[in-house]
């Protein structure tokens, strides 16, 4: 039987907060857009006109269900069983697709015909260019200029598909600074404009309505689970976390399920209190980030510090507010994999099982070195991205 956690404080309640963080915290112009999300966003995404067209564009387009593979050479190595859920075989080749696709369709279906968008690596960006081309509507994709350069490959995939990248200058040029341009776009274009956030971040109803978008991923673990080890949890989930839309989807449907250990791994760059990292649970403070209240990296009179991190995805200051809360209350231990460690764990993959991963899952994948697991644990890894768009930085890396 299954054993539930004394109640559900980890998912959203009704005025938007998940414990303490959450909430919308946003200029009065945004209002009737949020107000009109927060009201809709349930019964439309609960539809079963939705969900045809969204389970239909998953299976035929997306390619879900992504397989969950049985890692047996790391599994040997580490003494347990491993499984890899390759979102990184996901069309765009990462798990931000699930999402995009997800809201672009609710989007449509509120009367909005122009999309913004964030991208730190360019995953969110590439798949909300990709819908977007799909489904024929404007595009704008802002990005820091940092984070263009390190990542040209899928700028050029965004322009090919018809999507007009704007180069953000200010800041760090990176993640944190592109969501502050899109929030201001938005904000210039209430009317026909609809802000694709990326992850569990941002004004309530965006960190649930993200989460339950990629919930596709822990409901296929369930089924998938099953049918390879005759039960439909694991021991162990393990995800990386940035803002946390991935970990958010891996670990949705176990929430409440105390079988099930929760691992979550932030970037720590050059280590934790080097100055030059991302790991916003280890060290932020309590705050408003970009319309929500969270644990956020600043400093002692409250200006948001600059995060650091290898991978483009994972250097943003904040935290999902669901992840925020569950660290808080224990449900979940999280751990600072730095830039080392995360290509050490990323080289172990390619060289063991043949799959090159993003910086991003590396990040996951370090968990590995740093735990110990009994020989019949059961973990599953998300691995959220394939490697591709990193190539540069591997190829440095070994010369």
């Amino acid at each position: 039987m299954q054993k539930n956690l004394k109640n559900s404080i980890f998912h959203i309640d009704e005025r938007g907060y998940y414990g303490e963080y959450g909430g919308a915290f946003i200029p009065e112009i945004l209002h009737e857009n949020i107000e009109e999300l927060q009201k809709v966003y349930r019964s439309i995404i609960e539809g079963k006109e939705f969900i045809d067209q969204y389970n239909r564009f998953l299976h035929d387009y997306v390619g879900r269900p992504s397989p969950l593979y049985f890692a047996q050479r790391l599994s040997h190595k580490y003494n347990c069983r491993i499984y890899m859920k390759r979102e990184d075989l996901n069309h765009t080749g990462s798990h931000k697709i699930n999402n995009a696709l997800g809201q672009i369709i609710l989007a449509r279906r509120i009367g909005k015909t122009r999309i913004v968008a964030e991208t730190g690596a360019g995953q969110h960006g590439l798949a909300s260019a990709t819908v977007c081309s799909l489904m024929n509507m404007n595009c704008v994709i802002y990005m820091g200029k940092t984070d263009i350069d390190r990542q040209k490959l899928n700028v050029r995939k965004m322009e090919l598909l018809g999507a007009k990248v704007v180069p953000v200058t200010s800041g760090n040029m990176t993640l944190k600074d592109a969501t502050n341009e899109a929030i201001r776009d938005w904000s210039s274009n209430p009317d026909d404009t609809y802000y694709v956030i990326g992850s569990v971040v941002g004004p309530h109803p965006y960190p649930d309505l993200v989460s339950r978008l990629q919930s596709v991923i822990s409901k296929e673990i369930k089924l998938q689970l099953i049918k390879k080890e005759g039960r439909n949890y694991p021991d162990f989930l393990i995800a990386c976390i940035g803002g946390g839309s991935n970990a958010a989807g891996t670990i949705y449907e176990y929430i409440d399920d105390n079988r099930v250990k929760i691992i979550l791994a932030e970037a720590a760059g050059k280590g934790i209190y080097s100055g030059k990292s991302a790991a916003t649970i280890h060290l932020g403070k309590i705050g408003v980030l970009h319309g929500y209240k969270t644990l956020v990296m600043q400093t002692v009179d409250g200006q948001i510090e600059e995060a650091y991190s290898i991978s483009a995805g994972l250097d943003y200051p904040g935290i999902g507010p669901m992840h925020a809360c569950m660290a808080k209350l224990g449900r979940n231990e999280v751990l600072a994999i730095n830039d080392e460690e995360a290509l050490s764990a990323a080289m172990e993959l390619t060289r063991l099982e043949g799959i090159i991963p993003a910086l991003e899952s590396a990040h996951a994948l370090g968990v590995l070195q740093k735990k110990q697991f009994k020989v019949d644990d059961v973990i599953v890894i998300c691995l959220s991205g394939r490697g591709d768009k990193d190539m540069e930085v591997y190829i440095k890396s070994i010369q």
